[in-house]
Parts: C-alpha cells; structure tokens; sequence
C-alpha cells in the first residue's frame, strides 16, 4: 500500500485544487487516485478531507475584498434593521411588521445574504452529522464515485439544455429563500463522486441565479461547510497521523491551495461565456470508462 508523503501529498494537493471548484468532485477525484496507488483506510481518508483546508483558504483569500464589504456593510444593515423592526411596534400608525420585512430583503441585502448564507449551511451540517460515519463506511469507493460521476453528468447536461428564466445577477440579491434551496441542494454532494460545488451550481440555475451569481455563491458556500468538515475530521482523526505526516499534509494544503486559486479566477472567467455542458460530458466519460475498468 502506499505511504502517505511529501509526494503523494503534493499529488493529492494538487488534484483537490484543481478539482474542488470545478463540478466533477473533488472527493471523488481522490479517491479514484488513492484506489489507482493503493492509499487507502481511514488515513486516506482523513488526508482527502483535510486537505481541502487549503483550497478554503484560496478562495478566502481571493474573494477577501468582497467578503469584508459585505460583512462591514452586513453590520450596519442589521443595526438598521433592528430600529426599524422597533418601529414597527412602536407605534399604532407604523406599517406591519411583515410589510417591513419585504422592504428589509431590498433595503439590506448585505445582511439578508450573510443570514441566507448561514441558512444554506444548516441542511448538509445536519445530514453530514448523521449520516457521516455510514457515507465513509460504504459509500467511499471507485464504483459510487464511478456511478455518481455519470449521473451528475446527465443532470449538468439536462439542466444547462433545459431552458431558464434568470431573476438574480448579482451575489448580494441571492436572499433567504433561494440560499435555502441551494443549501439543500449541497445535501447532494454529501456521495462522494457527486461534488459540491456541482450541487449547489446546478441548485442555483434552476432557482434562476445567473451562472457567474450561482457559481460564486458556491464558492461562498464552500467556506463554511468545509471549513466545517475538514475541521471536523481533523479533531477526529488527528491521532493518526505522525509529525511526519503532518508535515506531508501541511506540503499537500499548500500545493492545493495554489492550484484552487489559479482554478478559481479561470473558472469565474469561463463561466461568463460558457454553459458547464462539457463538465457534464467529461463526467459521464469518466465515469463509464471507470465502470469498464473496476
């Protein structure tokens, strides 16, 4: 079986980086490199899950600017809205409380979008947190991912042919009710091989986000929830790895770290200009040939 290492890391890091803002599935990508080298067990693992550390930290790091606005103007959105909530109640001649409500979602999208945010969260923490441990024991293998690469494909290509109608092209209109639906959405992604990021994509298209809204509100997404996992799995896991692992891992985060900001300003790019069709295709190709193969 294959050792974990510095070169393995740096193999590792650099196919997460590459893959994790893509939708084609990042776990899904380690794992198949992990069963073609025999790194396998519950420290192959615990590496594919951690070291999605760095590419979490690309995108902080890249969408920084954008992040500090909305969390300075969130502040002073929410503070707004808690003296005009108050004044709906405090007076007989104020307007209902859920007539303010509606105007709140256009007057403080700031602070509606970092609430929505946090919404779209809570589905896939719930279902991870009970379905964690089954997911690892029996669906952690070539075949699902295999099986799941094909059937993700077909559903890029039957959503990005079926026509749309578009209502949301900006990330700080996306509100409560859509954030919840894509958070739902993300559920998906929990088998491995079906990837998050193609989850809450495709979750956003059909909702009416443009592609470059839905595919940064992905990117959004993606902070909280594996921030959330990977840590998870590191305070559960930490007792298996040495110091020299340690350091392997550490090598692998940065080495994904790159590679995933590199992966994130191209994707954006593409996006603007291109339907995710041949995402879909290289999906299905993938995954028939690893049918044929295992």
């Amino acid at each position: 079986m294959e050792q974990f290492g510095p070169g393995l890391a740096v193999l590792l890091g650099f196919v997460e980086g590459l893959t994790e803002y893509l939708p084609i599935s990042s776990t899904g990508h380690l794992i198949l490199v992990g069963h073609w080298l025999g790194f396998s067990g519950d420290i192959a693992i615990s590496v594919d899950i951690c070291i999605q550390i760095g590419a979490i930290m690309a995108v902080v790091f890249y969408e920084r600017e954008k992040i500090l606005r909305i969390l300075h103007n969130g502040f002073q959105e929410q503070q707004e809205f808690r003296n005009g909530l108050r004044a709906t109640t405090g007076s007989k001649h104020a307007q209902p409380w859920q007539t303010y409500l509606r105007q709140s979602a256009q007057q403080h999208p700031n602070m509606w979008f970092l609430l929505g945010l946090g919404a779209a969260f809570i589905p896939a923490a719930i279902v991870g947190l009970l379905t964690h441990d089954w997911i690892e024991e029996h669906l952690f293998s070539a075949k699902t991912v295999a099986m799941s690469l094909i059937i993700g494909g077909i559903i890029i290509l039957v959503v990005e042919t079926w026509p749309k109608r578009v209502t949301i092209t900006r990330l700080k209109h996306v509100g409560l009710p859509s954030a919840v639906i894509i958070g739902v959405a993300q559920c998906v992604a929990l088998i491995p091989g079906m990837s998050r990021s193609g989850s809450t994509i495709v979750g956003g298209l059909l909702i009416g986000l443009d592609r470059k809204v839905a595919t940064e509100f992905s990117f959004f997404l993606a902070m909280p929830t594996m921030f959330a996992a990977t840590g998870y799995k590191l305070i559960q896991s930490f007792h298996l790895f040495s110091a020299n692992d340690v350091f392997a891992l550490l090598i692998g985060m940065f080495v994904s770290f790159v590679v995933a900001w590199a992966v994130i300003a191209s994707f954006l790019t593409y996006v603007k200009k291109h339907t995710l069709k041949v995402f879909g295709y290289y999906r299905i190709i993938l995954g028939a040939l690893l049918l044929l193969m295992l």
